[in-house]
């Protein structure tokens, strides 16, 4: 897909979760640390269970060490994440179609969680992203 973006990284109200191709993440990051954002990448490839997600999310987003390892302690971190110190975050979800497949409960819990989170970072004025990265057969349904 290659999509090309007009996101300002470093505007709050451009936040949001997206939808693009694995081929997308690697620029996107590129041009989200050129804002200096924190980039998160998290590898969703042979999702399992919701286990190994917590364990995922807990290395990339360095999460505390006493991170509750489930959907309400994600869901507070989400809105939390001072121990980044950068002035907004981009999370980068590979493989989000093996999650999606493999459990689809645990990723439409999951895009909940981090809606409300677009809605809060938004509403504190600090930039945060996220993208999914699916195959490029996702699209091909959509009408032009």
């Amino acid at each position: 897909m290659s999509a090309q973006f007009d996101l300002d990284f470093g505007d709050a109200s451009h936040g949001g979760i997206f939808f693009v191709t694995s081929d997308d993440l690697d620029p996107l990051a590129d041009g989200a640390g050129m804002q200096g954002l924190c980039v998160c990448r998290i590898d969703l490839a042979d999702y399992t269970d919701r286990a190994a997600l917590f364990d995922r999310l807990a290395v990339a987003l360095r999460l505390p060490a006493d991170f509750g390892r489930n959907w309400d302690a994600l869901a507070d971190s989400v809105r939390d994440l001072s121990w980044l110190k950068a002035p907004g975050v981009i999370l980068l979800f590979d493989h989000a179609d093996d999650m999606q497949q493999a459990d689809e409960d645990d990723f439409d819990t999951l895009l909940d969680i981090l809606e409300e989170a677009v809605d809060y970072w938004q509403e504190a004025g600090s930039p945060f992203f996220v993208f999914f990265a699916l195959p490029e057969s996702a699209f091909d349904d959509t009408d032009d």
